[in-house]
Parts: structure tokens; sequence; C-alpha cells
């Protein structure tokens, strides 16, 4: 079988899994998030943290619990990996340096999972388990909350309430992301991922010497980094690692984790929403970007230039062998354009114009499909962006389902696409105007200045997988990202939640015959046609400096 057709039918044999996962976990997640049923476990909670779990909040209210669930995460969280040296079950490791504890607590709460250390070297048994797993499931409850709360503005009228902060991360955590990670990492152990507390041991004989290997609970923590969109590794080679990733089928049903909860909650919110025809047309735009982002990206690596890549089947260097370029590029492209940042092949290695595939993948805001939750609430953000232009083009005062767009509105929606790529650029720019940190770069020239591109797009969008070269183990980088991966989770936050408020504070307006269909191919078009057309604007000059700039020249 060639490569090419080998890839071919991974990517219809994932397309099949995640259609046929699509209705019962939509509707079961729309069950979850509209209960007024509370389980024992999840009352013992509420209890423990003093939460009412039934009162109703506004948006203010709402992002309060956000954010101070988030502060109180990254607090623990620090003070983990900085007390290590005397916890039990360090396997020996010294207490993380400041600013890279400060990087990894703010990475791992912010849905980003950047890791500028080797999880190997650095982190042992507690802090993985009790730390970084922790967070990898809460992190995610949060993002699926904030676009619940969305959805909420949309479902409910003359009301500013979005529902219970509280009650939305435990059933997301409890109902939701916990049965799923449990079955999925029975299956990766059946796979050959290891799932144990062992300590560091010796194997083998390399050149003369040994190997020291540690292990650990890492199907359990491998699975909830998928399927949360995380994307932090047990390991330094991430899912490259036979330890977390062991054989072709583990790729195939990581990548299936990956995006399966980005799509289905489309149909959560056309269950919620009254419409499931809507909850079709975000789901159409999402798997048109990503079927043809997928395209793209094979074409680029499998395009044989010269009799080397002629005889791999494709650009192979920096790939896994048992998965092959196809393989590599559907897993590249799942990771960029969701939040997850995992990775099985060495991003830097890819062609000049895959890797820009990739940042472009990251730039979109990370929605076809998106992080779980922050993908659907980022491509209802742009929902409406699309449907402003659209009443611009007609003379007409916008709506989407059946609540007006209006100044207050659209001004939410202005600053939300603005946020990520001010953060990206303004990162980007300091750090190529200052003498220090470009020393960090591996490569000069345009492939260097894609590496400090990739980096800061990577954690403002909260995407967290790394170009590869860039050293970014340094107190600026450190800071500066930690900084960005911060304001670039939680300030979208902030005005998602803003305009669910408003949203839920209106009354409906009746559909007339002069009312935008935004259910129809028609609008679906549009809506692909604004992601690209914005994003190009945004980043196009700097794509040109970097990607762009060494893809034509190769």
């Amino acid at each position: 079988m060639s490569p090419v057709l080998a890839g071919v039918l991974q990517l219809l044999a994932l397309t099949a899994a995640l259609a046929l996962a699509y209705r019962p976990l939509g509707d079961h997640m729309a069950k979850v998030y509209s209960s007024e049923k509370h389980y024992k476990p999840e009352k013992w909670i509420y209890k423990a943290i003093g939460a009412n779990p039934s009162a109703q909040m506004r948006w203010p209210a709402y992002l309060r619990g956000v954010l101070a669930f988030s502060a109180v995460s990254v607090l623990f969280l620090y003070g983990l990996q900085r007390l290590q040296g005397v916890l039990p079950g360090s396997l020996g490791f010294q207490a993380i340096d400041p600013d890279q504890a400060f990087n990894t607590a703010a990475s791992f709460v912010a849905n980003t999972n950047w890791q500028s250390y080797a999880g190997e070297q650095a982190m042992g048994h507690v802090v993985q388990t009790g730390g970084l797993a922790v967070q990898n499931f809460v992190s995610a409850a949060v993002g699926m909350a904030v676009a619940v709360a969305l959805v909420r503005g949309f479902a409910r009228s003359r009301t500013g309430e979005l529902g219970n902060f509280w009650a939305d991360l435990v059933r997301g955590t409890v109902r939701i992301l916990l049965p799923i990670s449990v079955i999925g990492a029975l299956l990766l152990v059946a796979c050959g991922a290891i799932q144990n507390f062992s300590g560091i041991h010796e194997v083998g004989q390399f050149l003369g010497g040994t190997q020291q290997w540690n292990g650990g609970a890492v199907a359990s923590q491998e699975v909830i980094k998928e399927l949360g969109t995380n994307g932090g590794g047990y390991f330094n080679a991430n899912s490259a690692h036979p330890f977390e990733n062991p054989t072709p089928f583990s790729n195939l049903f990581e990548i299936f984790l990956i995006l399966v909860i980005p799509f289905a909650l489309t149909r959560t919110f056309g269950r919620m929403v009254g419409n499931l025809r809507q909850g079709y047309a975000i789901l159409a735009t999402m798997a048109t970007i990503w079927l043809g982002f997928t395209a793209l990206m094979m074409w680029t690596e499998f395009a044989h230039h010269g009799p080397a890549l002629q005889a791999a089947g494709g650009a192979m260097e920096g790939k896994e062998t048992r998965f092959g370029v196809g393989a590599s590029a559907i897993f590249s492209v799942a990771t960029t354009l969701t939040s997850t940042g995992a990775v099985n092949s060495f991003h830097s290695s890819f062609t000049g114009l895959g890797g820009g595939i990739q940042l472009l993948g990251m730039q979109l805001g990370e929605i076809a499909p998106g992080g779980v939750g922050s993908g659907l609430y980022g491509m209802l953000v742009m929902a409406i962006i699309a449907v402003f232009i659209a009443g611009l083009m007609v003379g007409r005062t916008p709506e989407y389902l059946g609540k007006k767009i209006g100044t207050r509105e659209i001004k939410f929606a202005a600053c939300y696409i603005l946020v990520t790529p001010a953060l990206v650029l303004g990162f980007t720019a300091a750090a190529m105007a200052l003498p220090t940190p470009p020393h960090s770069m591996l490569n000069s020239g345009a492939h260097g200045f894609s590496e400090v591109l990739y980096a800061y797009t990577s954690g403002a969008n909260n995407n967290g997988s790394a170009f590869g070269g860039l050293n970014a183990d340094t107190q600026w980088f450190n800071s500066t990202i930690g900084i960005a991966m911060l304001l670039g989770r939680f300030l979208p936050m902030v005005f998602v939640l803003a305009l669910a408020g408003s949203l839920a504070e209106q009354k409906p307006v009746p559909e007339t015959a002069g009312t935008l269909r935004t259910d129809k191919p028609l609008y679906t078009g549009l809506l692909v046609g604004t992601i690209l057309i914005v994003t190009g604007l945004t980043y196009f000059p700097a794509l040109a400096l970097g990607p762009l700039a060494e893809g034509l020249a190769s």
C-alpha cells in the first residue's frame, strides 16, 4: 500500500469514527448541562468547596468564579512544583526554578500545556499526577463551562442569568471527562502505553553507556491530555514517545480523542438553542476548514522533491517511521487547529509551507474545531462577526439566533478577536528587537523567525505545541510566554461572558423575510470566508517573513 493511500484511509476511518460519536456524545453533553439533578459525589464536592450549585449567576459572578478558581489553581500548582524536592514520589528531582514553575503553572491552568522542560527529567510522580493531570481535567472543564454559558446567552431571554459556574465545572469533569478518560486509558494500556509508579531505572547498552527511564501513570494522563485538548506530555518526546503512543492504532485513537468533544459540542449547541440546523452549520464550517487544512498538509509533506524524499515516500525528517507522513500530517493539523499542543513529530522539520499551515491553524483562533469549549465559543464569536458583515452589506440590523447584534455586542466580539493577535505580534516584535532573546534561536533567517513567532502564537492561543529549535527555558521566554498564556486564555473569556450576559438580557426578535438564514450553506461559506480573511489580514505580514519566505525559497 502506498503511503498516500494509507494516509487517506486513516483520514476516512477517523472521519467515520467522529461521525459515529457525534450524535450520542453531543446529546449527552446537552443533557449534562441542562439537568437540574445533582449526583451524590457532586454534592460532596459542592459541600467541600462551599458552593450552591442551584444558584443562578449573572455574567460578572460567573466570571469571578472562573478567575478565582483559576487563580487558586495557578498558586497551588506553582507551590507544588516549588516544594517538589521535599515531596514523596519526587524521584529525586529538586524543586522547579521560579520562572519555570510560573510558566508551567500558567500553562496547565490556561489549558495550554506549553513545556519548556523535559518531563521525565524534571517532574516526579506527585507533580505529574497530583498537579498536572488534575489541571488537564479542570482546565478543560472551565473551557466547556464558558462555552455553555455563551450558548445559554443565546437560548435565554429577558434575564442575565447564565447558569452556575461551579455546577458546570463539576458536571463537565465528573459526567463527561472522567468516564471517557477511564475507558480511553484502558484502551491505551491495551495498546502498550505504560501505567505505573516505578522509579528511575537503567535500560540497555547504548554506545558504551546505559540509558535511564522512569515510569509513571502515563496512560491515564495521556488520555485526558488529548481528550481535554491539553497537550502536555509525560515525556519530552510527547506523543512521539512509544510509552505514550505505542502503535499506529493508538495514534489514530489519540487524534480521535483530540477532535471528538470539540466537534460534538456543535450538536450540544444546536440542542440547547432548540435548533439542530444551527449546530450543523457550525459543524460544517469547522469540518470544511479541518479537511481543507489536512489535505493541504498531506500535499505539502507528500510532495516529492528529489530522490531522497521519493525513496522515503515524502518528507520523513522528524517523523516517526511507525506513523509515517500521512498520520503525522493528520495529527499535526488536529493539534494545531485545536488547543491541544500534543505532537507526534518534530514540527520544525515539516516543510516550510507545512510549518505555515501549522501556524495559520493556531492563528485562526483554533476554532476548527478548536479546544474543548474554547473552539465553540470562538467560532460563535466569528459567527457574530460574519452576521454583522452581512448586515452591513444589505443595510439591515444584524441578527443571530433571534438576538440583535448591536453596538455593545459587536464591541465585545471585536475585542475578543483583537486580544490574541496583539499578544502574539507584540511579544514576537519585542523578542526580535531585544538583543538577548534571539540568542535562543537555533536557526537564523526565516526559519529562526518562525521559531519565535510559533512560540508566542502557541502560547497566546493556548495551544502549547513547540516548533522546535528554540531554547524557551530562559527567564525571558518563561516569563513572557507565561504572561501571554494567561492573558490569551482569560481576557477573551471576559468578553465572551460579557457578550453572553448581554445576549441573555435581550428579548427574542421575530424572524422575518429579511432575516439572514444562518443555517444554510450560503452562510457557512460566508463564515469560512470571514475567518480566513480576518486572520489573513492580521497575520499575513508576519507569515510572509517566516514560513512563506522559507517555503517559496525551497
